[in-house]
């Protein structure tokens, strides 16, 4: 049985109390990359109430992904952001989605993250962090910037940690591991990192 939506906000507003609660069901996050990274942000985020997720990806559900990623067997094949939405109204029912199924650039950034308090890079590939990360600083200097850089491999699990780069950047991480230096990705190093960008929304929230 789905919970009321005031019996699941009164729910939130106990564990988290009520003026920070009301500052999470307001935020809006964008979430660029809907793979290990940016699915698990969203997982955070839902269960912890925020208000509107802006999920970003062109990418399908493939096998490959089910060892570290919050999708199912039953939706290989299904496009990331479609899968990852049905996933979420499952957890969290009364948060608001948008859906792009569509690759992030240059010339459809500012467009499709104009309504962002929060972006969330948790891209795969280096050039398209970087290009994300450059764009945002450059002509949207107002938003709170999450990237990550180095998650991969059995290292220990405490090296991943979250820097503040500048007054609204930050980077999570343990800023040197690289799947190209042929070390994979294991799901639960993933998911720290993961776990640190969605925390490091609320810890801002709850302190401004």
């Amino acid at each position: 049985m789905i919970p009321q939506k005031e019996e699941w906000l009164a729910a939130l507003e106990k564990r988290h109390g009520k003026v920070l609660q009301n500052k999470i069901s307001n935020t809006t996050v964008a979430i660029c990359g809907l793979g290990g990274l940016g699915s698990n942000i969203a997982v955070s985020l839902a269960r912890a109430g925020i208000g509107k997720l802006i999920l970003i990806d062109y990418d399908k559900v493939d096998i490959t992904n089910l060892h570290r990623q919050q999708y199912k067997a039953c939706q290989l094949g299904e496009d990331k952001t479609n899968a990852l939405r049905n996933n979420l109204l499952e957890i969290a029912p009364y948060i608001g989605i948008e859906t792009h199924t569509t690759r992030l650039a240059e010339d459809n950034i500012t467009t499709l993250l104009k309504d962002a308090d929060f972006i969330c890079e948790a891209f795969d590939v280096a050039e398209s962090k970087a290009m994300l990360v450059n764009e945002v600083l450059e002509k949207m200097p107002e938003k709170y910037l999450i990237a990550a850089s180095g998650m991969a491999g059995f290292d220990d699990a405490n090296l991943i940690k979250t820097r503040k780069i500048t007054s609204k950047f930050y980077l999570c991480g343990d800023g040197k591991s690289d799947v190209n230096d042929g070390i994979g990705l294991v799901s639960s190093r993933v998911m720290l990192c993961a776990a640190h960008q969605a925390h490091i929304v609320l810890q801002i929230l709850n302190s401004t």
